[in-house]
């Protein structure tokens, strides 16, 4: 090669080493195809600090998450939950990757990377330095990990960066950040499920983390769906039906929601994948997939749908059972039908429990038919409200039922108030409060197995409602609905069938034609034309 060919393949290479460099810093995709990224450590050292190179290219999956990430990162008080199964390298892009180009790109910025233990956070915050550490990365910032920096908790680059890792629940205080990683923010099911680890998970995240944020910062939250209420499922919708994209939860916020699980299951799948195909086909065979999908052991179906799939399921209680609801159509609701109101009032607005109120017609042959719901965690006025409103749009129950106590005695004189207000004329009844709840929700029950209680398709409230009672009486799950359905249940003995009216008869007068003559018997038909034309 001439020396002018040589200088101007140089001076190529150069340029596009700056158009890379360029790229990577307005493009978390295009960074993330710049730096090596770390993968498995070198050494058995829980302590290493080297990482090999993750050996596989980007999947069309990581694309994805990488511009999910970029979008929350640069969007003020940014959402995003990214839900997708074991082995996906989630950790990898979010946790590690994005972070360091945040970072990079925001001088001064500052990140908190929480996981439901310190040395998994640690772990993460290892890889993220080899990073910050690595020539390129100075190339491409022009910032690095000055030496002297040792601390694996707590470190900061040139620039004034800086990360802190910590456990969830270790307790994070005198620290702001511009922006929030978790990563798996509970260990596995057993502290999914347990109510104490969820309800102090939920406090570290709202009192811990949260309130560390500096205004417009924005939260990445991570991880495998262990359960139903696991931190993402105390913020997502009760009405979560598994879509990505936009979603307005119950912390007021918009979050992102991206859910990738194993097999595409739905049309608008964020990868673009028809249902049925498997994630990640480049590097996992079906095989990998259906070893879990297809495994006889007990719980593999459960793993496969809260791990895999990202869609768990309560776990069932030993009340009730899903096969034995009956589901129904618009169409297929029956004509004739008695109404009723039950309703199950919280103590107190915003505490655990949520006031309940269901519609239910009881039909000719004396089944029990679903027709409305509505739950909050309101103030009583409110609630009373709903109530009313409920008795409006379905005519006046036949009657109101509730439950004598001391909630009742607190309310009643405001109902009564409120529907002497609206002239809501409406029977109430309340029934005594007898036994526990799994003993007041067995007449119920008995309906259930019999297959005499039907709910409305489509409806994410019958969904709610069906889990509730499938998860009855599992500890720490929600169940104010049932109690709703155990006072129906009690007073099925007071409940009257629907009646099919009597067809109406036309009593109008008829003109007295020939016609009606002729259609008279004949000795009366002679006797009324005698009198009429006489």
């Amino acid at each position: 090669m001439s020396a002018v060919a040589a200088r101007a393949a140089d001076g190529g290479r150069a340029a596009a080493e700056l158009l890379r460099r360029r790229r990577a810093r307005v493009s978390l995709e295009d960074y993330a195809q710049a730096v090596d990224v770390p993968g498995r450590p070198v050494s058995a050292d829980p302590d290493a600090w080297m990482f090999a190179p993750v050996e596989s290219p980007l999947a069309l999956h990581h694309r994805v998450i990488l511009r999910a990430l970029q979008r929350c990162m640069t969007t003020r008080y940014g959402r995003l939950m990214i839900f997708a199964p074991p082995g996906s390298a989630k950790s990898s892009y979010a946790s590690v990757v994005a972070p360091t180009w945040f970072m990079g790109a925001r001088p001064g910025a500052r990140v908190i990377l929480a996981s439901y233990a310190t040395q998994i956070a640690a772990k993460q915050s290892r890889r993220a330095r080899q990073i910050c550490r690595s020539p390129v990365y100075r190339g491409i910032f022009g910032a690095d990990l000055p030496k002297d920096q040792s601390a694996v908790e707590a470190w900061a680059l040139t620039s004034g960066s800086e990360l802190m890792a910590a456990g969830i629940l270790a307790g994070i205080t005198g620290n702001r950040a511009d922006g929030l990683v978790i990563d798996d923010p509970v260990a596995g099911r057993e502290e999914a499920e347990s109510e104490a680890v969820r309800l102090k998970t939920l406090d570290a995240y709202q009192d811990d983390l949260q309130t560390r944020l500096v205004p417009g910062g924005w939260t990445v939250l991570m991880m495998t769906r262990w359960a139903v209420h696991d931190l993402a499922g105390m913020i997502l919708p009760e009405d979560y039906d598994g879509r990505s994209g936009p979603v307005r939860c119950r912390d007021g916020m918009v979050w992102e929601v991206l859910r990738i699980p194993a097999r595409a299951d739905r049309e608008d799948d964020p990868v673009g994948r028809r249902p049925g195909e498997y994630l990640w086909p480049e590097w996992f065979d079906a095989a990998h997939w259906r070893l879990v999908e297809d495994s006889p052991a007990p719980a593999a179906r459960r793993t496969w749908q809260a791990l895999y799939q990202q869609t768990p399921v309560v776990a069932s209680g030993t009340l009730f059972r899903r096969e034995w609801i009956r589901w129904y159509g618009a169409d297929e609701l029956p004509a004739h039908l008695s109404r009723y109101m039950a309703s199950d009032f919280a103590v107190t607005a915003g505490a655990g429990d949520w006031t309940e109120h269901g519609v239910w017609g009881v039909c000719v042959e004396g089944d029990l038919w679903a027709l409305d719901w509505w739950s909050g965690r309101e103030a009583t006025d409110t609630s009373i409200r709903a109530a009313l409103a409920l008795l409006d749009q379905h005519g006046p129950a036949l009657v109101w039922y509730g439950e004598r106590g001391v909630i009742e005695a607190s309310i009643g004189p405001a109902i009564e108030r409120a529907m002497a207000e609206r002239r809501v004329r409406c029977a109430r009844e309340l029934l005594p409060a007898v036994g526990d709840k799994t003993a007041r929700a067995q007449s119920f029950r008995a309906y259930c197995e019999a297959g005499r209680v039907h709910l409305p398709r489509g409806m994410a409230w019958a969904q709610r409602l069906l889990e509730q009672l499938v998860a009855f009486p599992t500890p720490g799950a929600p169940d104010d609905a049932v109690d709703v359905c155990g006072l129906i249940g009690r007073a099925l003995d007071r409940l009257s069938n629907a009646r099919v009216p009597a067809p109406k008869v036309n009593r109008a007068p008829q003109p007295f034609t020939e016609a009606w003559f002729d259609r008279q018997p004949d000795e009366a038909g002679r006797a009324a034309r005698e009198r009429y034309y006489r």
